[in-house]
């Protein structure tokens, strides 16, 4: 079905957000992206890389890594993607989010050519959608607060925690919003002690589950939380292959499938059915993101229980558009492949 030799080439994008963005490792006030393009046969397949806020990830270091990845990518069949994960993992520099951006290119190019939204490539259900968080992100109280007044239109809030001061700013929070809340800890508790005695205050805060409490080689520790809340406790830092989950299994209630964790949708899919087969729900997540992963990510949303989807909602101008945002949850477009277009303040 392709007749012409692919074009693959990446750039870098510079994404500017309405606030500081901090999780208990450090802040970051804008974010630096990578986008791929797969250009084959007249059509143009676009994918992004998104990078951990303050891990040794870098888009220098992701655009080496596409450089590695493009090789294979301009030999395989396009249309035979089904080990592409393993394929792309052999190759040493080939980070997660560069994985995930040119697989992505890849498979928004296969469901042009196939003329179907992704979605349906894979033979899910876009009316089957979880509402979406909108996070806020450490910073002061009166800060927090005034997050949280911003975070109007969003039926659920998930809220970065990880220091001595959590409980006062769930406080803070409370004192503005009802709403429910999923807190994310990011590894910030240090101990199982210090974890159990916050958790037990906050199953009477509307907490809907608990994420990443304690650091990711906690395992017996975290295995100790979850058999001493109701809370569900949700894996993210600790999870991010399909093979990392019989692993962690027992500790963990769940789990967060980011794809630029997984690498890609294709690990991402294998991640849904090895955590079910585990007993494990899932909350489908995102890094800081442009509407061109994060409408990758609603391709997939169907299978989630939880999503948490709004790395493009952090942005001050998002360069893309694609899935819609209807009372807290995601509409893909029906457009073939990711079915994304550049944004009308980005065509100017």
């Amino acid at each position: 079905m392709s007749t012409s030799k692919p074009r693959i080439r990446s750039e870098k994008i510079r994404l500017e957000l309405q606030h500081t963005f901090t999780i208990a490792g450090g802040s970051a006030a804008f974010k630096e992206n990578v986008l791929v393009f797969y250009e084959r046969d007249g059509l143009t397949g676009v994918g992004e890389a998104s990078h951990v806020t303050v891990k040794e990830q870098t888009a220098e270091r992701t655009l080496h890594a596409v450089d590695q990845l493009i090789p294979l990518y301009e030999t395989i069949n396009p249309f035979a993607f089904a080990d592409l994960p393993e394929q792309a993992r052999r190759i040493a520099a080939a980070t997660p989010p560069a994985r995930a951006a040119i697989e992505m290119a890849l498979m928004d190019w296969v469901g042009q050519k196939l003329n179907l939204p992704l979605y349906r490539l894979f033979g899910l259900n876009a009316d089957r959608a979880p509402v979406t968080s909108f996070t806020i992100g450490l910073d002061t109280p009166e800060m927090m607060q005034q997050k949280t007044r911003e975070a109007g239109p969003y039926p659920v809030l998930k809220v970065k925690l990880g220091r001595p001061d959590d409980l006062e700013l769930i406080k803070a929070l409370r004192a503005v919003t009802d709403k429910p809340i999923r807190v994310d800890a990011n590894e910030g508790w240090p101990d199982k002690e210090t974890a159990i005695k916050k958790i037990e205050w906050l199953e009477k805060q509307n907490v809907e589950f608990i994420e990443q409490p304690l650091p990711r080689k906690l395992i017996d520790e975290t295995a100790w939380l979850k058999e001493r809340t109701r809370l569900p406790i949700v894996a993210d830092e600790a999870v991010f292959l399909a093979q990392d989950i019989p692993g962690i299994a027992g500790a963990y209630s769940g789990i967060n499938i980011k794809l630029m964790k997984a690498g890609g949708l294709l690990e991402a899919l294998r991640m849904f059915q090895v955590a079910r087969a585990f007993n494990l729900d899932v909350m489908l997540g995102c890094m800081i993101e442009t509407s061109i992963a994060i409408t990758a990510g609603t391709q997939l949303q169907s299978l989630a229980r939880w999503a948490d989807l709004d790395g493009n909602l952090l942005l001050s101008d998002d360069p893309y558009e694609g899935a819609v945002l209807n009372n807290g949850r995601w509409r893909p477009p029906d457009r073939p492949g990711l079915g994304v277009k550049p944004s009308a303040s980005s065509r100017r």
